[in-house]
């Protein structure tokens, strides 16, 4: 027997969506792959590159703070992206499941993440600047405009809350 919708919630299914996305594309292994393999000047290089933007690392030639602060970012912007999707309307004013609010409800949570966690994560630079942090935010935005549609079709369709 198939788990269908019946069984899936918009908030959840948008947030293993992101953890997916920031484990898988956010690892030291792809963003290695995707500098090293991928074209920054054409458009499905830059997006591949993109792609890694909230990268995580183990890495002992780092500082720890530069670490910690890598790691941060990737952490909040799934812990984020739960927190807006479950803090969003558009799906729990949709009339039926699967319309177009669950899908931009999605969408904008991992916007509002990624510009959020970027925003946070300057917080503990080693010389936080307010201009590093609008800089910051406005990179974690983009990511979250670019890749924030593959959160936003995990999420359409689920049911919002319990029944």
């Amino acid at each position: 027997m198939a788990l269908g919708n019946r069984y899936k919630s918009a908030p959840g299914s948008g947030t293993l969506a992101a953890l997916i996305l920031v484990l898988v594309f956010g690892s030291p292994w792809y963003a290695d792959w995707a500098q090293d393999n991928t074209n920054p000047n054409s458009a499905g290089g830059w997006w591949l590159r993109l792609l890694s933007w909230p990268r995580w690392s183990f890495d002992t030639d780092d500082s720890l703070r530069d670490v910690v602060v890598g790691d941060l970012k990737a952490i909040l912007v799934v812990v984020l992206t739960m927190l807006f999707l479950y803090l969003l309307p558009g799906s729990q004013l949709a009339r039926a499941r699967g319309t177009i609010s669950q899908f931009l409800a999605g969408w904008a949570a991992y916007i509002f993440a990624g510009a959020f966690a970027a925003l946070f994560a300057t917080l503990f630079l080693t010389n936080p600047s307010l201009l590093g942090a609008f800089n910051a935010a406005g990179s974690g935005a983009g990511y979250g405009f670019f890749v924030g549609w593959i959160v936003g079709l995990a999420s359409l369709g689920g049911w919002r809350g319990t029944r």
